[in-house]
């Protein structure tokens, strides 16, 4: 397929030179024509592609990718709710899990840019419960990107602040507080202020939700799908945790919120740059190797991608984002086969990464190759 989009363009290429050379043509913009074919390709490319991961897996939920402002794919499949059989639609509202950390490493540097707290500040210096021999060290920085040490609030460090790295939904949630110490105002408030900054319309916490278009999770698969219990209600609780793993959104909304961050218009271009910067690696469980800054995990190596994935029982995401095409890619769905192990529930999210990373490398390298 890739070789057929190279073949394709390379005929593109000496039509178009051909035409250039006759003077008495009008001028065509080349490069908008570029932009079109390469369009086209990748349209075609993700269609099939994607196609066969919704029948491989008989995937139950939500795709879709975008261009900057272009969708270049979307499908939904399966339902919302088993028992009334509601299908999915584009504006179907799921919960994501972890992709929420993005949204409180965002709140975070936004106090920062008003000048109420700075990231290598002292958790301590806004929370009693950290002023301890055992937590007084650890920085907001170090939550940000998982290198404090911590596990559960009250126990024993893993290692010393700084020193290593150990995923912490604790250290996020204790984010949102400091979050609420210094703005006065709770954490819903501020992620539904962020919202509407993002022009994010269909975006809730788990605390606020009101409406008929959630897609209520499962366990197991279609054959035998278990309902978890007292959805999205449960995510405020202190096993999830709302800063951690509360919120809930739409596909189409975690492209408003990809575009809105990434082009500078949430946070300034100094504190985008901090939010985005490598400053610690981990061992990904299901992903493997890739770099973490603010909430966010990065590719090492090509191409170039901004992700998180998110899982809450029934609920397994993936928000991805390419800066060289500005490309989104956003998977959301509400069934999870526990008994198969996480590996497995993540295979669509897998392959899906692997097609659309293939995807940007072939399109970075044919745009330098027709320039």
């Amino acid at each position: 397929m890739i070789l057929r989009i190279f073949i394709s363009l390379i005929f593109f290429t000496a039509v178009f030179s051909c035409t250039k050379a006759k003077e008495e043509k009008p001028t065509i913009d080349k490069n908008a024509i570029i932009d079109s074919t390469i369009t086209a390709f990748q349209r075609e490319l993700l269609k099939g592609q994607i196609d066969s991961v919704f029948k491989k897996y008989d995937f139950n939920g939500s795709i879709a990718v975008f261009k900057d402002s272009i969708l270049l794919y979307k499908k939904e499949n399966g339902f919302t709710d088993f028992e009334i059989k509601n299908k999915i639609e584009d504006s179907t509202i799921f919960a994501i899990g972890s992709v929420s950390k993005q949204f409180t490493a965002a709140l975070i540097l936004l106090q920062m840019e008003q000048g109420k707290l700075r990231t290598d500040d002292k958790a301590s210096h806004y929370l009693k419960e950290f002023d301890t021999e055992e937590y007084k060290h650890i920085t907001i920085h170090q939550l940000l990107n998982h290198t404090s040490g911590l596990n559960v609030i009250g126990e024993k460090l893993m290692f010393k602040s700084g020193s290593g790295f150990h995923y912490s939904n604790n250290g996020y949630n204790i984010l949102g507080k400091i979050i609420e110490k210094v703005s006065g105002k709770s954490f819903d408030d501020n992620v539904m202020e962020l919202f509407q900054k993002a022009e994010m319309k269909n975006s809730f916490t788990g605390n606020n939700f009101t409406g008929n278009k959630f897609a209520e999770t499962y366990l197991g698969n279609k054959n035998k799908a278990q309902k978890i219990q007292n959805m999205p209600k449960r995510l405020a609780n202190k096993e999830i945790g709302i800063p951690a793993g509360g919120i809930l959104s739409t596909v189409y909304d975690l492209h408003r919120w990809n575009n809105a961050l990434y082009s500078g218009k949430i946070l300034k271009p100094e504190t985008l740059k901090q939010f985005i910067s490598q400053s610690t690696e981990r061992q990904h469980p299901i992903f493997g190797k890739m770099g973490y800054g603010y909430g966010i995990m990065m590719n090492i190596g090509k191409p170039d991608a901004y992700f998180h994935s998110g899982y809450i029982k029934g609920s397994p995401s993936l928000n991805i984002y390419y800066p060289q095409e500005k490309t989104s890619v956003i998977i959301l769905s509400n069934m999870a086969d526990e008994e198969k192990g996480k590996g497995a529930i993540f295979k669509p999210h897998i392959e899906v990464k692997k097609i659309t990373d293939m995807i940007e490398t072939a399109v970075t390298e044919l745009r330098k190759e027709m320039k």
